[in-house]
């Protein structure tokens, strides 16, 4: 017994082993495009669903696409009805994973496996060595449900194990539940799915047994965004409640019709192949509770915010103030960019301030806020840059055209800010690694250096989005000032290293947040200068 125990594990493993090939390979040859897809997508709910579906074809795991999706929702470039559109789509694109392993392809693993190998070793360009890769992972995949398959075969003689088994069509909660906690434990639903479809190729599960299983395992795949989301802003979390809800309202009536629903099943699928019948189970309840949910979409969304409360704020990767239609028009469009310029240096500005916050009196909360966000930034330069170089296209007088290029110098300085916001939350992150102390002066030094860095990065800001030169002045007199300041602190830091009243290991990192600081004084002074026009 224990062999075949033992060998029903190593066909688990062989099976979660070639699926894993075989995203990795497939998610390799479609490139790095797939979250852009996402990204892309439109407002229309049916585009959601369909995304969703193929981009989990091509992952061959919904656990990714629903990751992906509670990422972009909690990064504000999807919101909670279009990732909801999504995760509906996933669950129907994982149902490809059971339909390649219905079909009887045990005769022909062997050569699926050989194949594979050699197209892997022989092939010279990247796409055909990540096909070789498709089809070895699929081989192995392949071989490990024949194992499977194998290792439950004598189950057949244990009217114990085959009563237990039976007990899933007279009681499809407990069935429910057993597939739920089969696929949290798991992690994979199709590896669920897979030790499904073995076990009744076997004869141990009839399909009304195999049904309640499917359910639970569509519920327990769930658990995936639950986990995501945990650490995510509202909407995301409220993208996993809706997974959840989604698949539980589905299996609690499917339950209910669970005589139509084989009927169904049966008119679609071979009599006598059991493997597709279970694969095709899987497909028809995914599609049928998408089709079910598409309806009523505004009022199950209006229920998941009851559900989870709250206000919603979140800080949108999309431009707020562009608009392309008024590209026709130079002026207007100009003046849109610019506010939206100054929105991206007010959320720069916001990081570095939450980084040095941290560095004074660490606070965890706030760098993830810094590294959460920081992305924010870099995604609204490549929108702002793209609306300019458009902009650039049309008829612009020298006045205009001076303001546009300045605008393209401004945003490059402003993500450069950015960047060193990140920096300085990520060293308050190291610092209470490493337990690094500052001495009292030191602090003193670095919170009125900080200060004065603010107010410089502010006032330059402010001159840009008013165009004042008075304002700008002032901006460059500030920066000037945290640039002798910045060299006050590094020589009296020096004194207070050679007097050995100063740690070492404290006293590198201080040089480096000198540099940080500096730096972002010198992009503010380079925006200050472009409204002067000395720059």
């Amino acid at each position: 017994m224990l062999v075949y125990f033992l060998g029903f594990l190593g066909g688990i493993a062989l099976f979660m082993y070639g699926m894993q090939l075989m995203g990795e390979g497939l998610q390799k040859a479609a490139g790095a495009k797939l979250q852009k897809i996402l990204e892309a997508m439109t407002g229309v709910l049916i585009m959601g669903v369909l995304l969703g579906a193929v981009v989990t074809a091509v992952l061959q795991a919904s656990g990714a696409t629903t990751v992906m999706t509670v990422g972009l929702v909690n990064a504000g470039l999807l919101t909670l009805k279009q990732g909801f559109g999504i995760i509906m789509g996933a669950n129907i694109g994982t149902t490809m994973t059971a339909q390649l392993i219905a079909f009887k392809l045990s005769n022909y693993v062997t050569v699926l496996i050989f194949i594979g190998f050699l197209v892997q070793l022989l092939a010279k360009r990247s796409r055909s060595k990540y096909l070789g890769q498709v089809i070895l992972g699929f081989g192995i995949l392949m071989l490990g449900m024949d194992m499977m398959g194998k290792a439950v075969m004598p189950l057949r003689a244990y009217p114990g194990f085959v009563d237990f088994i039976g007990a899933f069509s007279s009681n499809p909660l407990m069935g429910i539940a057993i597939g739920t906690l089969m696929t949290v434990l798991i992690q994979s639903s199709s590896a669920t799915i897979g030790i499904l479809i073995a076990m009744a190729g076997q004869g141990l599960i009839p399909l009304e047994g195999a049904i309640p299983v499917l359910l639970g395992d569509n519920i327990g795949t769930c658990i995936t965004a639950v986990l995501a989301s945990l650490r995510a802003n509202l909407t995301a979390k409220r993208v996993a409640v809706a997974h959840v809800m989604f698949n539980v309202i589905g299996s609690i009536i499917f339950v209910v019709f669970m005589h139509w629903f084989i009927q169904i099943v049966m008119i679609v699928s071979p009599a006598n192949d059991i493997a597709r019948q279970i694969a095709n189970a899987h497909s028809a309840f995914n599609i049928i509770n998408t089709l079910l949910f598409m309806p009523f979409i505004n009022p199950f969304i209006k229920l998941i915010e009851r559900l989870v409360p709250g206000n919603a704020e979140g800080i949108s990767m999309r431009p707020v103030y562009l608009d392309k239609n008024m590209l026709n028009t130079p002026s207007i469009a100009l003046s849109l960019a610019v506010k939206e310029v100054v929105r991206m240096g007010l959320l720069a500005r916001k990081d570095v301030r939450l980084g040095m916050e941290a560095i004074h009196r660490f606070d965890g909360e706030k760098v993830k806020y810094v590294l959460e966000h920081e992305p924010v930034v870099d995604a609204l330069e490549r929108e702002i840059t793209d609306y300019l170089t458009e902009m650039s296209t049309t008829q612009l007088d020298p006045s205009l055209s001076q303001r546009h290029t300045g605008l393209l110098h401004a945003i490059n300085d402003i993500e450069r800010i950015g960047d060193h916001g990140e920096t300085l939350a990520k060293k308050a992150r190291k610092l209470v690694e490493d337990d690094v102390h500052f001495s009292d002066e030191a602090v003193a030094e670095l919170t009125q250096l900080s200060e004065m860095v603010l107010r410089a990065s502010g006032r330059a800001l402010e001159a840009l989005g008013k165009n004042d030169k008075a304002i700008a002045d002032d901006a460059v007199r500030l920066c000037r000032e945290v640039k002798a300041y910045q060299k006050e602190i590094r020589k009296n830091h020096i004194v207070r290293l050679n007097e050995h009243r100063c740690d070492p290991v404290a006293g590198f990192v201080m040089l480096e947040l000198l540099i940080n600081m500096k730096r972002v004084s010198d992009h503010s002074k380079n925006i200050a200068q472009l409204v002067q026009g000395t720059f």
